[in-house]
């Protein structure tokens, strides 16, 4: 049984964005996704997590994205990303 989190919300936001308050940065996402685990790990050897058309390799310990495709694509220069826990609404 895996002890890491089982989901996610990922916020896609601009680069100048500081801070890790998340009522701030969900008001300044361009793009949010709830992702869950996979059980498989990626490339980068971190779990994988797939939802709402994000796909990442997120190290659950720190809440580094390793590595992250939205829509088939990586990210556009001067976006950069954010890990929180996953809300349960």
């Amino acid at each position: 049984m895996s002890t890491h989190p089982q989901r996610f919300e990922i916020l896609v936001v601009p680069e100048h964005i500081e801070g890790d308050d998340a009522a701030s940065l969900a008001e300044h996402a361009i793009r949010s996704a709830i992702v869950e685990a996979t059980g498989q790990f990626g490339r980068s050897g971190y779990p994988r997590y797939v939802g709402d058309g994000v796909e990442a390799d997120i190290d659950p310990v720190t809440r580094t994205v390793e590595a992250l495709l939205v829509d088939g694509a990586e990210l556009d220069y001067g976006l950069s990303v954010r890990v929180l826990d996953a809300r349960d609404d």
